[in-house]
């Protein structure tokens, strides 16, 4: 075996494959995006298969580049699309019913129904997590209830079930290891902060037999071995798992209670160090497992917030209302007036997230004029992509009771200078751009490297981590809060 990670990240839209060398250095990466469907209003579907063969090629893309051999690979870590739910047959692995995607919110009327019967205050409690579609929990559920034959699978034990990175796990290895880590398994709402264990009450609560789940294990550490996978020898220890949001996390060595990162995808989500022990949230925030390194490793826990609606708004400009031929356009679109011109987009398309979690909720634009232009409608887009984010580190903050540290940002619209420069304004704290922004797969490359002592621990890391660009707060305070007040307005008539 050489020193090379295969890092395996695995996304909503599409699966990057990358080589990561034992400076920290990547050296290759593939991406294969593959189709999401809508079968329904507020439905969000992927094709099992399709995220297997998007992983299969891959590998065999990024190998190659020729970088290096598939010999000289030490190592493969895993990070995913977290909360999308599937289940498989232990036999054949065969998919039993298409995976249900974390944007998906077929699982509404249930979640409302348990709230009303006071469910919620003992969820949130033990796993950190509202009550709300989002998690794959009730995903879980409605699986069991609408995918043919499952009675009798059932009944023979051979249904598994689990979050992306089980099914990977369990398609790299053979079928040899059904396991989740628990950055992933605590974004489920079965599994209790304080024991790391799937919680039997919480289970019968949403109807999820235990026995169809994974075992839960650490992020860093040996997870299982390849077997019969096309392009890589068999033997080579997976040794590093989490999921996305807190791959990144880790991959920008936010090691320290305070550090914050914001993650600019879809979706854009926000994660805080908390430290050794869970911070429950009063201003609307989650709670979470960040990583646990190691058998009988501490866990380190992070506050999170995500607003479902990021790039998936510049896309909506591109697709929806066809102002911009590619979503790179925007910006150039945006920087063309001097601000939003009064027009407001509060972008909930598939609901509110955090702090609101209003899953009804439906976007609204405000404030249009005869003078309004494509450029205040795409300036617009970017303030509210920021001024969700504000919403939720101001929430941190107030959850932890200090003032953040500079945020950390990454993801493919963080490229956005004109995106960045807004969200520092808004939100009155200096940004750090990495030099490698590409910090989920980073963040897999490294817990996996951890995991077979490529690297001895965070303080490795941390030397190795180097900050890009970064950008100062140009806004006044005064000019902030009437901006801040002018979303509220729209904000309110969202909530309605």
């Amino acid at each position: 075996m050489g020193d090379y990670i295969l890092a395996i990240d695995q996304g909503t839209t599409g699966t990057t494959v990358a080589l990561m060398d034992a400076t920290g250095r990547l050296r290759a990466s593939v991406n294969h995006e593959f189709p999401q469907h809508y079968p329904k209003p507020g439905w969000v579907d992927h094709r099992v298969d399709d995220i297997r063969a998007s992983v299969e090629k891959g590998i065999r893309g990024v190998l190659r580049k020729g970088v290096c051999k598939a010999s000289e690979i030490a190592a493969v870590g895993l990070t995913n699309q977290r909360e999308t739910a599937l289940l498989w047959d232990r036999e054949t692995g065969e998919a039993l019913n298409n995976a249900v995607v974390w944007q998906c919110r077929r699982t509404t009327e249930f979640c409302e129904a348990l709230k009303s019967a006071g469910h919620e205050k003992a969820v949130r409690r033990k796993t950190g997590l509202v009550l709300d579609p989002y998690f794959s929990a009730s995903k879980f559920r409605w699986l069991l209830r609408n995918t043919p034959g499952i009675k009798r699978r059932l009944a023979a034990g051979r249904v598994a079930g689990g979050t992306v990175d089980s099914y990977l796990v369990w398609q790299l290895t053979g079928g040899q290891q059904h396991v989740t880590d628990v950055s992933n398994a605590a974004r489920t709402s079965l599994m209790n902060l304080k024991t790391l264990d799937w919680d039997s009450e919480l289970a019968e609560l949403f109807e999820v037999p235990r026995e169809i789940l994974p075992a839960i294990v650490p992020c860093s550490g040996l997870l299982g071995h390849t077997r019969g996978v096309r392009g890589l020898p068999d033997g080579i220890p997976i040794a590093g798992m989490a999921g996305d949001q807190q791959a990144a996390l880790f991959g920008q060595a936010c090691f320290a209670v305070g550090d914050a990162k914001c993650t600019f995808g879809t979706g854009s989500f926000i994660v805080m160090n908390t430290g050794g022990e869970p911070l429950h949230s009063h201003a609307g925030l989650l709670t979470t497992v960040a990583w646990q390194l190691g058998e009988g490793g501490k866990p380190v826990y992070a506050l999170e917030g995500g607003a479902f609606i990021c790039g998936a708004a510049v896309q909506w400009l591109r697709d929806g209302l066809k102002l911009i031929r590619r979503a790179a356009d925007v910006e150039a679109l945006a920087a063309k007036v001097e601000d939003h011109g009064g027009v407001e987009f509060v972008p909930a398309l598939t609901g509110l997230g955090a702090p609101h979690w209003a899953p009804e909720a439906r976007g609204v634009i405000t404030g249009l004029t005869r003078g309004t232009t494509r450029a205040h409608i795409a300036r617009a887009t970017l303030d509210a992509i920021a001024l969700q984010n504000a919403d939720i580190l101001r929430a941190m903050e107030k959850d932890l009771g200090r003032r953040m540290r500079p945020l950390r940002v990454d993801g493919g619209a963080s490229a956005n200078n004109l995106l960045m420069q807004i969200q520092a304004d808004v939100l009155g704290r200096k940004l750090l751009r990495p030099q490698l922004i590409e910090t989920t797969v980073a963040g897999a490359s490294y817990l996996a490297g951890i995991g077979i002592g490529l690297w001895r621990g965070t303080a490795d890391i941390r030397r190795g981590w180097q900050a890009g660009e970064e950008f100062r707060v140009r806004l006044s305070a005064p000019a902030r809060r009437r901006r801040r007040a002018s979303w509220e307005t729209a904000l309110e008539r969202t909530l309605r």
